[in-house]
């Protein structure tokens, strides 16, 4: 069985990081290890929540794993919130991945035009840094703005997005895509580029009147694990980007507040099947 090592924080209520990763990443048929950055009560989103950051826990984890002849097909990065974080992420990194270890990174720090509270520009390039380790990254507009330089627009157009992932192929000579992109009017997806070729692709759903927390985290645990069961990274974002639309939509058939997260686990036979299918087609 393939294994996939994901370094992000452990969340024990409410829908997002490892709460998310473990389950979907498991559910596709891929063994999933935790390094755990931080164990929170409860996501941020909640009025007030415990923090018990785990950043001196996290190398001697690493050390141990090592020590054991423990080895990873990929290594999947989420929400880290502290440069040490990502310095400890870059070291394993060092430590456990080869040329055929697959390194994906999600560098969560901000949103519509903002860091989120905490981060800072030195943040910022210290994510720039990790994802020149990558060989997929995945940031929303504004984290690839921030990593980047480019100024942040509400209204763009497909030419912006390729020179977003220009200046992202800078940064990581693998394959950069940004998420919630979009090009046609009343959907929205993904605009990637494969930095040693320059060749652009896309993908579009239908843009739902809704916004939960956690379908960043979701997207890219489906494509970490489908990636890993050997769907191309193409067809294994397009998976990712129909699993959440498709999350979204069982999600407001309830009362639920936005803010808790997406109802994932009632659509995991949908995935199933999806990843199934693209098994079979190889």
């Amino acid at each position: 069985m393939k294994r996939i090592m994901t370094i992000q924080d452990i969340t024990c209520f409410g829908k997002c990081s490892v709460t998310i990763a473990l389950p979907v990443i498991s559910a596709i048929g891929v063994e999933t290890a935790i390094l755990p950055t931080a164990l929170l009560s409860a996501h941020t989103l909640f009025p007030d929540n415990t923090k018990l950051d785990l950043g001196e826990e996290m190398p001697r984890i690493a050390g141990q794993w090592k020590r054991n002849g423990i080895s990873f097909d990929a290594i999947y990065i989420g929400y880290l919130g502290t440069d040490r974080e990502i310095e400890t992420a870059l070291r394993v990194i060092d430590q456990f991945a080869d040329e055929n270890t697959l390194v994906i990174t999600d560098p969560v720090m901000g949103d519509h035009g903002r860091l989120y509270r905490g981060f800072d520009r030195e943040y910022a390039g210290k994510c720039a840094e990790l994802c020149g380790k990558s060989d997929l990254i995945v940031p929303n507009i504004t984290e690839a703005c921030l990593m980047t330089g480019m100024e942040y627009r509400e209204k763009y157009d497909e030419s912006y997005l390729r020179d977003l992932c220009v200046g992202l192929c800078r940064i990581c000579a693998g394959t950069v895509v940004i998420t919630g992109a979009s090009i046609e009017e009343g959907k929205t997806g993904f605009y990637g580029m494969r930095a040693e070729t320059g060749e652009t692709f896309s993908y579009q759903t239908e843009r739902l009147d809704a916004s939960y927390h956690g379908t960043g985290d979701l997207f890219a645990s489906t494509a970490a694990g489908a990636m890993v069961r050997g769907i191309h990274v193409q067809q294994a974002l397009e998976i990712a980007a129909d699993y959440t639309a498709e999350t979204i939509r069982e999600t407001m058939k309830g009362t639920e507040n936005p803010w808790y997260g997406v109802h994932f686990e009632t659509v995991i036979p949908y995935l199933i099947r999806r990843v199934e299918e693209a098994l079979r087609e190889r």
